[in-house]
């Protein structure tokens, strides 16, 4: 019984402990839509996150997933929130930035010449998985 008891004892204080030293956020944002708009909202509800949970001593694991029109978000040259990017990436490494590789193929192929990705975004084979496997992981989904 005393062995009992002490046994919960520990894990009750152990349990204590994990939680005081915070838990990791998992976030993924949904960019479809080419408007500017949109994806300085994205920008700002990562920041807004990292920056909320950081202060609550959690830490924050961030990924924007773009494809179709919101891949404009990663090109080279069209971006209207490159520079804002390029801030992040250098603030905050642990910020994804994932372009969808159908998306990137099929406009490249429309517009008859191959389209160059922000040095800081990385090709996913298809946004669309990408955002399900996120979720299944346990991202919590955000579409600003």
């Amino acid at each position: 019984m005393l062995k009992a008891l002490i046994t919960s004892a520990v894990l009750a204080l152990t349990t204590g402990m994990a939680m005081a030293d915070g838990i990791t956020h998992k976030i993924a944002f949904h960019i479809d839509d080419s408007d500017m708009r949109l994806m300085n909202m994205a920008l700002n509800n990562a920041n807004n996150a990292r920056n909320y949970f950081q202060s609550i001593g959690d830490d924050v694991v961030l990924e924007i997933v773009a494809y179709g029109p919101g891949l404009q978000m990663f090109l080279k040259g069209q971006s209207p929130v490159a520079d804002r990017i390029e801030m992040i990436a250098l603030e905050y490494p642990d910020v994804t930035f994932s372009a969808c590789e159908n998306t990137l193929r099929n406009m490249s192929k429309n517009m008859d010449r191959p389209l160059e990705l922000l040095e800081e975004a990385q090709i996913v084979p298809s946004g669309v998985a990408r955002l399900v496997e996120l979720q299944e992981d346990g991202y919590s989904y955000i579409k600003p």
